[in-house]
């Protein structure tokens, strides 16, 4: 860039500039502001660093000091300084990053070079500006990279990570088995971010007071705040209504999305109307996908055993039967439940609570009479902080409620059960630079029943007690399986008593097991057994197998592929009532990936999908879809099988796609049928230039 030559203050009344042409420098301002993954024939810059941009004189020349130009820089439908959503400056000798400001960096000549740079807390979105008579139109969005941006993160691998990267891994299952699912945010596919923005414009206070939103945008807690509402159309004409029972008739079932575009996309196309359907990795990873848009650093995070608290008390009350079924209430607790993270600082807190702020696009309870969550710091729920905006309480209670079980006898009473579940557990999200899990539990929450936990609890007006680790000195009751679980095979799953006591016991063991969602609710029976009679020598140990058949749970399963086991032993000579519980996650067979041909830009690949079939019945209707950022043209792509697959054969598929840009790509895949539904599937792909 060439440098200021001389002092280019202007003397008021100073004739104006007479510009026939602007060049806009689109390919070299978006290359350096990050942002030319969505394109370079437009501008899109970041706030608070500069950009340049070409002025071919009409006549004559620009003269320094005596050259007068000026320029006013407006966004919104009502631009108002009193707003910030107005700015006019004119030239200075040097461009100023803390405020809207311009120089000129070349000699006098007809081609003036301007730089120009917008405030560091100037509201994002569409801008016109206006550069002596002519217009100019370009986007603003949040920079990461500038320092005096709140939303700044010092940390050149994270921003790679949580700003730039358009693919990504999201953690479902349950805590003992944590399964990794691959997806595209493809937040820079065309179109996408002029989607993000239609999103801020169709939120209800940009409809009731356009100028006031507009003017909110210079804030990333406004603005995660807005699209925790949006993501969901609880309220608005948000972009996904959610579903989680009854079949998913007039839409698409959740575990059907690969990624992030073919919804937002689809919302766009449809005036608006909301994608059906989602559940909360859909709702956080949309979330993700439009956060990283706009500029704000964003991740996905799984929170196992997610505690959903309805009444506030930070306890979790559940109820089984005499047989150890749980009866539904209305607290339940999630095998997972997924929001995001955005990192900003938050000058409306105490110090120390900047970085990572929870944001909860999934409608569970309304927030100001709003279905959103947060933004709450993370720190601020391991502190137990329970007095700081946004809807602390409930994410605390996710991590951290207490839980107490009880049983509903026939007679009508009621007793506690002895059990040991906790929620908040394998809190994970994925590793910068690696599809590996990163646990992230310890950032929530002090290790379970330390000190530090027990002054967070009393902070948080805690009023039940953590539950004890069961006695050595009575029953202890465990649910023991084993690591070949695979969908279609018929496997024991086994309830282990042990007598820790002197004496000899009599106890009843009742064995159960049942489908489930990852929601908490249960389906149909997959397995029972109620033995009245188990005898416990002083010592001993009784190892009691339950057989689950995929005859009888292959039906119930839904797409989450979970069992709920539950075991329960009371003992006759105390009455006292254990409850173990443990959830199991059946593996989806393996979706092998070949590249066929050298991997480069702008050149056609294949790729070579095959999938066994584990079940011993075919399979019908098989079709594979793929889908990648910069791979496969923002489309999906699908390939169906004109014949059956029979149990143990391969379903075998080419798709061609032209990747249309180098580095590393994560290309998604799914297989569908009538018995084996949404089997997902990846394959890192290097694409050279």
């Amino acid at each position: 860039m060439a440098q200021c030559f001389m002092d280019f203050t202007v003397n008021p009344g100073s004739p104006a500039v007479d510009i026939e042409r602007l060049d806009l420098e689109c390919q070299f301002n978006n290359t350096d502001h990050r942002t030319d993954l969505n394109g370079v024939d437009r501008l899109i810059v970041r706030r608070g660093q500069p950009f340049t941009i070409s002025l071919y004189l009409r006549s004559g020349s620009f003269q320094p000091g005596v050259s007068s130009l000026s320029f006013v820089a407006e966004t919104g439908p009502q631009p108002s300084e009193q707003y910030g959503t107005r700015a006019s400056f004119g030239l200075s000798p040097d461009v100023d990053t803390s405020r809207w400001s311009a120089a000129v960096t070349s000699p006098p000549g007809d081609m003036v070079a301007l730089q120009i740079c917008s405030s560091p807390n100037a509201p994002i979105g569409r801008y016109t500006l206006t550069v002596g008579q002519s217009k100019i139109e370009f986007i603003l969005l949040f920079n990461p990279w500038c320092p005096a941006d709140d939303v700044f993160l010092d940390d050149e691998k994270s921003l790679e990570e949580y700003v730039l990267s358009q693919d990504g891994i999201i953690f479902r299952g349950s805590h003992q088995f944590p399964q990794p699912t691959p997806w595209n945010f493809g937040q820079f596919e065309s179109g996408i971010l002029d989607i993000c923005l239609r999103i801020l414009d169709s939120n209800p206070k940009y409809l009731r007071n356009p100028g006031k939103d507009c003017s909110g945008r210079r804030n990333p807690i406004y603005v995660s705040r807005v699209l925790s509402a949006m993501v969901n159309c609880n309220d608005d004409k948000g972009v996904l209504l959610g579903k989680w029972s009854g079949g998913y008739d007039g839409g698409v079932s959740p575990f059907l999305w690969r990624g992030s575009v073919e919804i937002l996309r689809n919302w766009d196309s449809q005036a608006c109307q909301p994608v059906r359907f989602g559940q909360c990795w859909v709702f956080a990873a949309v979330a993700c996908s439009v956060s990283r848009a706009l500029g704000i650093p964003c991740r996905v995070v799984t929170n196992f055993l997610s505690a959903h608290d309805t009444n506030s008390n930070l306890t979790i009350e559940r109820y089984i039967d005499e047989n150890g079924e749980l009866v539904q209430s209305r607290d339940m607790i999630w095998n997972f439940h997924c929001w995001i993270e955005n990192w900003m600082t938050r000058p409306d807190l105490k110090a120390d609570f900047n970085g990572w702020q929870v944001s909860d696009p999934t409608p569970q309870e309304k927030s100001e009479g709003v279905y959103c969550c947060g933004p709450i710091p993370v720190k601020a729920i391991k502190e137990g902080e329970l007095t700081f905006k946004y809807d602390a309480p409930f994410v605390f209670a996710e991590v951290n409620a207490d839980v107490v079980t009880f049983m509903k006898k026939k007679d009508g009473s009621t007793s506690k059960v002895t059990t040991a579940t906790v929620v908040g557990q394998k809190i994970s999200t994925k590793k910068v630079g690696s599809d590996a899990r990163e646990d992230i539990t310890h950032l929530y929450k002090y290790p379970e029943g330390s000190d530090e936990e027990r002054e967070a609890f009393t902070k948080a007006n805690h009023q039940n007690k953590l539950l004890q680790q069961l006695q050595n000195d009575g029953l202890h009751l465990a649910i023991k399986v084993t690591s070949d679980m695979k969908k279609g095979c018929d496997f024991d799953v086994f309830a282990v008593v042990t007598n820790n006591t002197q004496s000899e016991k009599m106890c009843r063991l009742v064995f159960g097991s049942c489908a489930e969602s990852y929601n908490g609710t249960l389906g149909e029976n997959c397995g029972f057994k109620d033995l009245l009679n188990v005898g416990l020598s002083p010592g001993a140990e009784r190892r009691i197998p339950l057989r689950l058949n995929y005859s009888k749970y292959g039906s119930h399963l839904t797409e989450d592929n979970l069992i709920r086991l539950a075991a329960l032993v009371v003992d006759y000579s105390t009455k006292e009532a254990i409850l173990a519980v443990r959830h199991i996650v059946l593996e989806n067979p393996e979706i092998k990936v070949r590249i066929l041909g050298e991997p480069k830009e702008n050149r056609k690949l294949a790729a070579e999908i095959t999938l066994q079939n584990p079940l011993p019945e075919p399979l019908e209707n098989c079709c594979f879809s793929i889908e990648g950022a910069n791979l496969t043209g923002g489309h999906v792509l699908s390939e169906r099988l004109s014949s059956t697959v029979g149990p143990g054969e391969d379903a075998k598929v080419k798709i061609y796609f032209t990747p249309s840009h180098s580095g590393l790509r994560k290309l998604v895949v799914d297989f569908d049928s009538n018995k084996l539904c949404h089997v997902k599937g990846y394959r890192n792909v290097i694409i050279g230039k």
